[in-house]
């Protein structure tokens, strides 16, 4: 059966959904915030999940894809999310068949659509590549020989929960030292403000602001900004003498900063690279944005259909 499907992405800050059709094409696309509690998150999804079908090609949608933040059980096709306390865990595949009743339901993380969409969409034809968002948290996948790697639980290529300071900062995982506790946008903001950045009056202490002034030369925010990176490239050399990566996609809010993120980041990986094959690796802002998540979870819905 081909034709298009139902896409839907859940992050920590924004859930979207979108009809996406066999050659990537998305229609329909709508973003909502993520409410913090719990109830109304899932209402909020239901609600976003049943609007964008019933915009769709009536009784044409053959599948739905859902990617999701986590940690997840794809055996179950439960949720967890860091940033929802209160799915814990959340049924989020049973939650949304209903929406497409009868139709093949696929769930995966949010990091590993996204990898999928860029790998997809993006015209990657190598055999080994990672996907990282780095933006409220860091999250990643695995999209090796074409086709996502879930590992057991489905939580493989969580690159954000790779240790790579070890007296570093809690992390929201409950660990310490991770990349996501060093190099998302809450953990930016906040070590800059205890080095004593503050932004302007009338300015949100987030991620944004602090980019724009590093921009403006901010001696505090410019160092945020390196340490971040430096802390992504560790997870990167990492994974790389693990699995010999070809290609490193970086995507999310804090990797939307550019060269500031970028040009350390590469920087860092060559100076924490030493063989020859963790060298190699080829580092690249994403494509395709937020977009990249739908495409990935449409990806997998369209492989799934008969």
């Amino acid at each position: 059966m081909t034709g298009p499907v139902l896409a839907v992405d859940v992050g920590g800050t924004k859930l979207a959904a979108a009809v996406v059709e066999p050659d990537g094409t998305l229609r329909d696309r709508v973003t909502v915030p993520t409410p913090a509690d719990g109830q109304k998150a899932a209402a909020a999804l239901d609600r976003l999940a049943r609007e964008v079908a019933a915009k769709g090609p009536a009784g044409r949608l053959v599948g739905l894809g859902v990617g999701s933040a986590g940690p997840l059980d794809l055996n179950a096709g439960t949720v967890s999310p860091v940033n929802i306390t209160d799915w814990r865990p959340f049924p989020i595949l049973d939650a949304l068949r209903p929406v497409l009743p009868g139709r093949p339901a696929v769930l995966a993380g949010d990091g590993q659509c996204m990898a999928l969409g860029e790998y997809w969409r993006g015209g990657y034809t190598t055999r080994a590549m990672l996907g990282m968002v780095v933006s409220t948290g860091v999250g990643g996948g695995l999209v090796l020989d074409g086709r996502i790697h879930p590992g057991v639980t489905g939580n493989a290529g969580h690159i954000g929960h790779i240790v790579v300071d070890l007296d570093g900062p809690p992390c929201p995982c409950g660990g310490r030292g991770c990349v996501e506790a060093i190099a998302s946008g809450p953990s930016m903001t906040r070590w800059a403000r205890a080095e004593g950045w503050e932004p302007a009056a009338g300015r949100p202490a987030d991620a944004r602001t602090l980019a724009q002034d590093a921009r403006d030369g901010d001696p505090v925010a410019r160092q945020a900004f390196r340490r971040a990176a430096t802390a992504v490239a560790a997870g990167i050399v990492c994974a790389s003498g693990l699995l010999d990566l070809d290609d490193v996609v970086v995507g999310g809010g804090v990797a939307g900063a550019g060269d500031l993120l970028f040009t350390p980041l590469r920087e860092a990986v060559a100076d924490l690279a030493g063989l020859a094959f963790i060298r190699r690796v080829r580092i690249h802002p994403s494509r395709f944005g937020t977009d990249a998540g739908l495409l990935g979870a449409a990806a997998l819905a369209l492989r799934s259909t008969p």
